[in-house]
Order: structure tokens, then C-alpha cells, then sequence
């Protein structure tokens, strides 16, 4: 079947060409790509630094700002730009839009370089770090405006307040893409950020950085360059081995950032030797309940298993398995579904990695999310189950559906996500196939568990490729005229036909 054919390309099994598959492991990855907002914002408006307190919000009008800006007064150009960048710390784009198109963005970046007056650079600063909180035209006016030299040679202002407030205006800079990303990396940005980390540095402003330098590694069309990388990654391995919350789920997401991509980029990662650490953040009575870091550190690992074998082998020598299961039942449904999928690419793996998934005990956590999980959690279960499938040996096949896999893909046949319906035949006709031996047993289970019912029904599917899997799976099992025969009185027939055939089943059963 065609359809087959072109999803079984997008895998890895021992029937094809091994020194290609792994390269195409990544395009079967079923990843999470929309941004998780609530813990990761690429830009932010309402900053609160770690060199000052919190103040008041009064806001003054756009004439009496635009009127104080371009006074001659110095304590009027205070006044001015302190009102601006309170006007929008708390409206929205529109106080923006007034504040560019009154011609004020030049002022700003021109009191940028008063190092003799320190007040005003800040506030203008501030002001200017507001408007590139906003939208990309809004960021771009900044840039255009030569903010960005400007802000760079802030970072090394002896006024912390005034270094952590260029950090932060080039974090939302950085946030807008890979544009201005590479805006920033052409004005040395990065050695200048990196020069402002020491021992001294506070921890608020030192989460400020590390959350700049995430920014820096977010966009990938292109990626960040190697040679900025490896300048980075000293400070960020640094940053992943802090007790701060905040700053750890933000190197997290670093990691995350520079380990999506093909095997030579996941190397670069793995090669850090944070692994260990990641596996122990994930492991950790007090960041398990921690979303902000869980969450980073668990696409970080599930990116590097995406990758080649051995890559694979160093996250399960971490310990990894272990952890796993705790995982795939954490409270957060969106934890589990990143769970899944870091097992779902593990699955894809050679036959001895099947097998270390089986020795930790990852089956029966696996089919619980496929029986009561949520269904993008389910989605994730399905893909794993059919990776198995692929490159497991018989006997893992038949572990598998002994712990009720197969009764569980079997009920979700019900489902209306075409994918997920294609992905469920191609794994029973994976389970089915001739190199098992247990064609007429399978289908003999399938009819127990009203499998057949589901897969007639699916002939009628608005989905063509749906329609064609389920006739062709129909068809293999009426060519053993299973279909009319009577119920399976003995729900473990194919398994006690598998261990009279098969000796090393009872190995296999007796090792778990």
C-alpha cells in the first residue's frame, strides 16, 4: 500500500537501510511546536529589575511627553521619557504607535550615549526596551533607529540597573526572530553579554541574561551559528548547574533551542555532558512539580533521543528509563505528551533499546496513556506503539499486545484524527505481518475485542487512505478465513502459540 510505504519511509526498522534511517528519525518526531506562552514569553513590557524597586504607575499624556522629550531641560527630559516608558508599561500597541509617530524613538536613542547623565540614559532606555516589547514593526523601528550599538555599549555601564536594563532590551530584540538575532550577533553582542556574568553578578540580573541568551538561541531559520554556540555554552552549562528556578528553566530552554536539529547540533549538546543534570532536574522531588523547568528540560532530552543511537544510548545510561515512567504519569497532561514522545523516538530505536524500554517496566505506563490519557497524550502512545512494532523482535511484539496494547489502539480506532486512525492499522498490519507467525492468532484477537466491527466501519471513511488500510487489512485476515470463525474462547492463544514456536519468550518473560 502506498500510504504505508510513504509513512514506513519517515522510520527506522531493520529492513531498511541502516546509515539512513536514524537521519530520517527526526521527521517522525510528533513534537510539540506551538510556544508554551506561560512559561517562556519572548518579549515582555512590564520589567521589573533586580537593581530597583517597584514604584507607582502614574501616566502623564502624549503631549505633555512628546513636549518634555524634546525640551532643552535635562530634568524635563527626565520627566519625559520616565512618563513615556510608564505610558507603555501598562497600555497596549496603540501608546506605541503614538510615541513613534511623534518622531520620539531619536531622542530616546540619542539620550542613550549621555553617560554624564545617567537618569535620563535609563529612562530612555526603559522607554525603548517597551517599545520593542510590542510587535515586529515596533521592534524594527528601534533598529532602525541604531539603537542596537547603543544598547550593546550600555552593557558595560558601571550602573547595574542600567546594564540590566540594556540586557533586557536586547532579550526582547533577540525575541523577535533570527533577523535581529543576527542584527545583534554582527554587533558583538554576545562576548559583551557573556562579559557581564561573574560571581558578583545578582541572581535577578543574572536570569536576565540567561533568558536573553535563550532568546538568542530560539529562532532556527537559519540556527544560531557554531561559533556562537561554543561561545555560549561555557555560561549556559554554567547557569544549568544554579539552584535558581528561574534561571535553570531558562538554560533548560537554551538547551532545548540548540538541541532541535540534526544529529551534528544534538552532538554539540550531548558532547557538554549535561545529560546527567537534565536526568537529575527531571528526577528532583522539588523541580518534578516545577512545570517551567520539567517542561525544558524534558524537550531538551526528548530532542537528543530524536537523534542517532548511540546519542539515544548516553540519555539512557543517564538513567533516563527510570525516570520516565514517573513522567508519563505526571499531573500534566502536557508533561505526559512530551513523555510519550521522548519514548515514542527511543522506540524507534534498534531491538536492544525495545528491550531496555521493556526492562524498565515503560509498556504498562505506555498503554495507560493510550487507554485513559488525553488524546494528544494518546497520539504520542500510538506513534510509540507503532515504532515497536517496526523495529521490535517478535517476541517484544508480543509483550506488547500481552500488556494490552492492543486492546487499547483496538478502542481508538473510534477516534475522528485520520492520522492517528492510519497509524493504528499500519501498527495491527505491522503486528499481523508474516514474519511474526501469529497472523491467525492476532486476528483471532482482534475479532474478541470487536477490532473488526471498528475496521469494516472505517471502509466507509471520508479519508481515502483510512478507507484503503482498513479493505487491505480486512482482506489479509479473510485470506486465513479467520473472519467467520468462532469467538477466541482464549484471549491468550497468540501467546501461548508464540512460546510453544519460540523458547526465548520464556527467556524474555522470565528476564522481566
Amino acid at each position: 500500500m502506498a500510504c504505508t510505504e510513504a509513512r514506513l519511509s519517515r522510520f527506522k526498522n531493520k529492513f531498511r537501510d541502516p546509515a539512513k534511517l536514524r537521519e530520517k528519525r527526526i521527521a517522525m518526531c510528533v513534537k510539540l511546536r506551538k510556544d508554551q506562552k506561560n512559561e517562556h514569553i519572548m518579549k515582555r513590557r512590564k520589567i521589573t529589575l533586580s537593581s530597583l524597586p517597584d514604584e507607582e504607575i502614574s501616566c502623564a499624556s502624549i503631549e505633555d511627553i512628546v513636549r518634555d522629550v524634546n525640551s532643552d531641560c535635562i530634568l524635563l527630559q527626565i520627566r519625559g521619557c520616565q512618563a513615556a516608558r510608564k505610558l507603555l508599561s501598562v497600555e497596549r500597541d496603540s501608546s506605541i504607535n503614538e510615541i513613534i509617530i511623534a518622531g520620539l524613538l531619536s531622542r530616546f536613542v540619542a539620550f542613550l550615549s549621555m553617560e554624564d547623565e545617567p537618569t535620563l540614559q535609563f529612562e530612555a532606555a526603559w522607554a525603548l526596551t517597551n517599545v520593542t516589547s510590542g510587535t515586529s514593526w515596533h521592534t524594527k523601528q528601534v533598529v532602525d533607529h541604531g539603537a542596537v550599538p547603543a544598547f550593546i555599549a550600555l552593557l558595560s555601564s558601571p550602573m547595574l540597573h542600567i546594564s540590566e536594563q540594556a540586557v533586557w532590551a536586547i532579550g526582547n530584540i533577540a525575541g523577535d526572530g533570527p533577523v535581529y538575532r543576527d542584527v545583534l550577533i554582527a554587533c558583538n553582542a554576545v562576548p559583551a553579554l557573556l562579559a557581564c556574568i561573574s560571581p558578583d553578578t545578582p541572581l535577578g540580573f543574572l536570569h536576565n541574561l540567561a533568558w536573553t541568551l535563550s532568546n538568542l538561541c530560539r529562532s532556527k531559520d537559519p540556527y544560531l551559528p557554531g561559533s556562537v554556540v561554543q561561545q555560549m555554552l561555557p555560561s549556559l552549562i554554567m547557569f544549568l548547574h544554579l539552584s535558581d528556578k528561574n534561571i535553570l528553566s531558562e538554560a533548560c530552554w537554551a538547551f532545548s533551542y540548540l538541541s532541535d536539529g540534526e544529529n551534528d547540533r544534538i552532538e554539540v549538546v550531548v558532547r557538554t555532558g549535561i545529560i546527567p543534570r537534565l536526568i537529575e532536574l527531571l528526577n528532583h522531588e522539588d523541580t518534578y512539580c516545577t512545570l517551567s523547568i520539567v517542561a525544558p528540560a524534558l524537550r531538551t532530552v526528548g530532542n537528543i533521543v530524536s537523534g542517532s543511537d548511540a546519542q539515544t544510548q548516553v540519555v539512557i545510561d543517564a538513567g533516563f528509563l527510570e525516570v520516565l515512567p514517573k513522567l508519563l504519569r505526571h499531573s500534566k497532561s502536557s508533561v505526559q505528551k512530551e513523555a510519550a514522545w521522548a519514548l515514542s523516538n527511543i522506540a524507534a530505536g534498534p531491538s536492544k533499546q525495545i528491550q531496555q524500554l521493556i526492562n524498565c517496566g515503560l509498556f504498562a505506563p505506555l498503554v495507560e496513556l493510550l487507554r485513559s490519557g488525553d488524546f494528544k497524550s494518546q497520539r504520542e502512545a500510538v506513534w510509540a506503539v507503532m515504532n515497536i512494532t517496526i523495529g521490535g523482535t517478535v517476541d517484544q511484539m508480543i509483550f506488547l499486545v500481552r500488556t494490552g496494547a492492543l486492546e487499547a489502539i483496538v478502542h481508538l480506532l473510534q477516534v475522528r484524527d485520520a492520522k492517528v486512525v492510519m497509524v493504528i492499522l499500519d501498527t495491527i498490519n505491522n503486528l499481523a505481518a508474516e514474519k511474526s507467525g501469529e497472523t491467525e492468532g492476532l486476528c483471532r484477537l482482534i475479532e474478541e475485542l470487536g477490532g473488526f466491527a471498528h475496521i469494516e466501519m472505517l471502509q466507509n471513511h471520508e479519508n481515502v487512505s483510512v478507507c484503503k488500510a482498513a479493505s487491505h487489512l480486512l482482506d489479509k485476515c479473510t485470506e486465513v478465513s479467520l473472519i467467520s470463525l468462532r469467538p477466541l474462547t482464549n484471549p491468550n492463544y497468540i501467546f501461548l502459540v508464540a512460546s510453544e514456536h519460540n523458547s526465548s519468550f520464556q527467556t524474555l518473560n522470565s528476564d522481566l
